[in-house]
Formats: structure tokens, sequence, C-alpha cells
């Protein structure tokens, strides 16, 4: 099959839509299908564009099998909700030469992620006039999270922001999203339940596997071997409400057997880092590379999953694969009744949003239970055997695209 995935990120960034669309390209190239990529230079989480990138030129290379067409993309210094919609329509506009010179080699399959979905108009234009399936995959409703974030206000713009938006989900070939719950949501938009399916965010089981021993990190840091760690990793934005993170840390800095690690960059980092610099049980890295990733989630003795209420069910997060995939018990907070948190009960423990004291309440109860630790843990390596080891998922997808393109 010929597949053109287009987005707005992909490979090398390490974390987030980058990471899952740039692991399926290569996953689809080695099972030797033809795949190409539009997309724009990496950029995120750093909000600035990676070096040995242009953000002013386009440029072509080759990655894992993989024909890869960079775009030209406009990166705000400070992200609000003004600024990152100029910086995805800057995308949307540069990227049209490089998706319609796609023309000649005629792909059976567009395959484009949502956000952005102001990409969507094209992506359908391209597809129909040339032929091929078009097929939308929402990574985060981001139009519902806009709005219930406040980055976007006022009703009437709401109505018909969602008006426009269900116009253009109603035609794709195909809509994918990463949970039953965002799958519903879809429905809920006016798309045929005929045309959902079902494409979960996987782990790398085989090189993200609970560790034998204690991980580099920990000496590398500083972290005393009897000491309790409570990591969190990833992106540092606005969904994630990392404010809490300094609260719970402060709650506990004279409890001298708990000792956090947070890990990642974003706009969010700064405030953070401001909040904590005079605790001694809190230490920051950069994100790590990629070949790291196992050491740096078998890190944690308690995994940290933070989110806002008012996301809960907008996004499943990306991080949760690795989590559950390093065999490690996570804390979350959201609303019991949310899939997220339905998912995570089984592997450890889940506390109302937005309230430090039953945080700080939960990471105490673990990391006095050593034992509760390892069978909270032992159930998240479990569950992402099961549920989503890489190649499953994507073998799964193969098949569906399969099924897409038969006549109907």
């Amino acid at each position: 099959m010929k597949i053109l995935l287009y987005g707005i990120n992909f490979a090398p960034e390490l974390t987030g839509i980058g990471k899952y669309t740039g692991e399926m390209a290569a996953w689809l190239a080695a099972a030797g299908h033809d795949v190409r990529v539009v997309t724009a230079p990496p950029y995120y989480p750093d909000w600035a564009v990676w070096q040995g990138y242009s953000a002013m030129r386009f440029q072509r290379e080759t990655w894992r099998g993989v024909t890869v067409f960079r775009t030209p993309v406009w990166v705000p210094r400070k992200v609000s909700g003004v600024t990152r919609l100029l910086h995805l329509g800057s995308f949307a506009l540069a990227s049209l030469p490089s998706l319609f010179a796609q023309w000649r080699w005629r792909p059976d399959v567009v395959w484009m992620t949502e956000p952005p979905l102001v990409c969507a108009p094209a992506a359908l234009l391209f597809a129909r006039l040339r032929g091929a399936r078009a097929w939308l995959h929402i990574q985060d409703f981001e139009i519902d999270a806009a709005f219930d974030l406040g980055l976007l206000r006022g009703d009437r713009l709401r109505d018909w922001v969602t008006g426009v938006e269900r116009w253009l989900l109603r035609r794709f070939d195909r809509i994918s999203t990463i949970s039953q719950r965002m799958l519903q949501r879809a429905a809920s938009k006016g798309v045929d339940p005929e045309r959902l399916v079902s494409l979960p965010n996987w782990a790398d089981v085989s090189s993200i596997r609970p560790l034998a021993s204690a991980s580099p990190y920990r000496s590398e840091l500083g972290i005393p071997a009897d000491a309790v760690v409570a990591l969190y990793s990833g992106n540092m934005g606005g969904k994630q409400g990392l404010e809490i993170l300094a609260d719970v840390a402060l709650m506990l800095k004279s409890n001298t057997a708990i000792q956090f690690v947070f890990c990642g960059f974003g706009p969010g980092r700064a405030v953070l880092e401001e909040r904590c610099k005079d605790l001694p049980n809190v230490r920051f890295l950069d994100l790590q590379p990629v070949e790291r990733l196992g050491d740096l989630l078998g890190l944690a003795d308690i995994h940290l999953l933070p989110q806002r209420a008012d996301a809960a069910d907008l996004v499943m997060p990306s991080k949760l694969t690795g989590m559950l995939s390093s065999g490690r018990p996570v804390v979350a907070t959201a609303h019991k009744d949310t899939e997220l948190g339905r998912v995570v009960l089984n592997c450890g423990l889940v506390v109302e949003p937005e309230k430090p004291e039953p945080l700080a309440a939960a990471i105490e109860s673990l990391a006095s239970n050593p034992r509760l630790r390892f069978e909270f843990g032992a159930n998240a390596r479990a569950f992402a055997e099961r549920h989503i080891a890489q190649d499953a998922v994507l073998k799964q997808f193969e098949r569906d695209v399969v099924g897409c393109l038969r006549p109907s």
C-alpha cells in the first residue's frame, strides 16, 4: 500500500503525537508499505525548531525507510490561544505545496492526525481529487479542549467552530481515536459508527520492561538507594495541571523517604521550577534520549499522572503507555468514572483532580507499602502486554487500513 501521513508532529520528536506517528511510519515501512510523510520540522515540546532543521525552508529526507517532506512553520515563543492558532494555520498553508506534490505518487490512503484539524480540508480535498481514502486519527479533541481549558471563549464562536468540526468529521472514510470514551465522543459529533476505528496508543513492551536492578539514574541523580522515587515524565503543558506537583512536593518535604523527579519540557516548566527551587526533595531532568527511556521510567517507584479535571475525558495521556509497560504503579488525578480512571484503578491509585491533599496522601500510602506497589506494578505490566503492545496494535491497524481500501 501507498500511505501518506500528514500532520504537524513527527519523529524525531520524543513525546506525544510525533513519537507515535514516527513509530507508526517506521513500522509500516518495515512491513513493506510505501510510506511518505508531510510534516513540519521538529519543535515540540521545546516550542523551538531543533538544530539542523529550518522553519523557513522546504526539506526532504529519508528516515528509517520513510520519505519525509518538511515544510516551513511559524513557531511562537509564547504559546497562547491566538498564537497557537496562528502556528497551526502557518503549517496548514505552508504544507499545501508538499501535500499536492504527492499527486503523481498517488497514495492509496491519506492519513492525518488531529491536532491540527485545520489541515482537514486540504487532506479531504486531495484525497477526493486523487481517489484515495481519507482517514482522520484523533489524538486530542483540540476544539473541545481549547474551549474547556479557556484558550478560546464565547458561545457563538464555539457553536460555529464545532459545527464546522462536525461537517468535516462526517466526510472522512475512517475516524480513529485512542480510547473508547473518545470514540463515543466522535459518534456524538455525527460520525457513522461503521466508520469509527479504535487505534490506541501503544508501548514497545520489548524495550520498556520492569528493571531487574536499580535504574542508573538513581546514582546519577544522587538519590539514596532506600528512597521512594515519585516520577513525572512528559510534556509540561496546560492540560497536565502541573501546579499540583509543586503543592504536593511542598507538603511532603519533611518526608525524606520520598524524592520527586520531574522530567520534561514545555511552557509550564519554568513556573514549576520556580515554585520548587528551595525544595530539597525535588530534582529536574530535561527530556532524555529515547534509548534511555526504559531506564528513566524504571527510575520510578511511583509514576505521577496529574490531569486537569476538564481535560480528563478529552485526551488519554500518551505517557500512560510507557508507565504501564515499565511495571510500576501509577497515581493519577482523575474522576474514577472516566476511562483514564478505570484503567489506572487496577494499576495504582486514582484521586480527585486539582486537590493536592489526596494526591499527597496517595503517594505517602504507596511509598509506605512496597507490597502494594509490587502488585499494582505487576497489574500494569500485564495490562500493557495484553492491550497496548506495539506490534499487536499496529497489525490490527494494518488490517483496518486494508479493510478501508475495499470497495464499499
